[in-house]
């Protein structure tokens, strides 16, 4: 009884002695093993490891890839001396554990993203104060990130950190020069409205002109042609009765005499003075004279 109760008491302490040295590393993480305050492994790799038991402390780091994400939109002054509001993001992660931890002490990850933004904003400060206002809205805005990553990755491994990547989410102007951006784009679309409205009222009186011209020359044309027409209608109508009076002129006379007849004799209430012996009434005074 009492050798089974010492192996008992041995296998306990064997799995406390176990469970106290023993620890595990999966794969989102990095383990460093200090001894005493002294940094003596870096367990990069998953798996199970072994550790001295009370002596040895272990830290515990993500390695997988983070993002500083600012709250609010940073202020730069361009080379024109206007205040841009950028809003970035920075993609980072830790590739030197040690070194990250004797970086940044016990802040943690806090401590690092604190580090790390101050690294972007001064970068982005001399990139923004090199470009013009074109520049870092589209014209180079590449360039600006692809820049701008090189020189905070440099300066973020002395701190273990790799800056993977760092991006512009907006690029706005600021409050102050909003509005009189806002006021010259309005100024300038009024000036193209006022130059359409001038161009498309030329077009109007020149139309309205040529219009008139036309319907001018139109009508000329019409009159020209009446007047021909009727010129050569009169000129039909006296050759007619030319002919018609040549071939017995006696015969016309009478004729246009009865016509005047006809016409002076229309209303009872028609009233004549003439003398009888006139030529009016030559043909009522003899109608069968030749």
């Amino acid at each position: 009884m009492k050798n089974l109760t010492s192996g008992l008491i041995v296998a306990i302490a064997a799995i406390l002695l176990f469970t106290m040295s023993a620890f595990t590393v999966n794969q989102t993480q990095f383990v460093l093993v200090k001894r005493l305050g002294e940094i003596i492994a870096v367990k990069k790799e998953p798996g199970l490891y072994f550790k001295v038991p009370l002596v040895d402390d272990l830290k515990y780091f993500d390695n997988r890839i983070l993002t500083l994400d600012g709250e609010q939109p940073a202020k730069f002054n361009t080379s024109e001396n206007k205040y841009m509001l950028v809003d970035s993001f920075v993609k980072w992660r830790i590739v030197d554990p040690a070194k990250y931890y004797v970086s940044i002490k016990e802040g943690g990850e806090a401590a690092a993203e604190d580090r790390l933004s101050k690294v972007v904003n001064a970068g982005l400060r001399t990139e923004f104060g090199k470009r013009t206002v074109h520049d870092v809205i589209a014209g180079e805005r590449n360039a600006v990130m692809d820049s701008l990553r090189q020189k905070a990755d440099l300066e973020a491994r002395q701190m273990g950190i790799q800056v993977v990547d760092v991006r512009l989410k907006r690029v706005d102007y600021s409050e102050d020069i909003s509005k009189s951006v806002f006021d010259r784009m309005i100024s300038e679309r009024k000036r193209i409205a006022n130059q359409l409205r001038s161009e498309g009222s030329a077009a109007s009186e020149k139309i309205r002109a040529d219009a008139d011209k036309q319907r001018e020359v139109i009508i000329a044309e019409a009159y020209r042609d009446a007047q021909k027409t009727k010129g050569e209608g009169d000129a039909s109508a006296a050759a007619i009765y030319n002919q018609s009076y040549s071939r017995n002129p006696e015969f016309y006379a009478f004729y246009r005499s009865t016509e005047a007849y006809k016409n002076s004799f229309k209303s009872k209430s028609d009233v004549m003075v003439l003398d009888p012996g006139s030529d009016f009434f030559k043909y009522m005074r003899s109608p069968s004279k030749k």
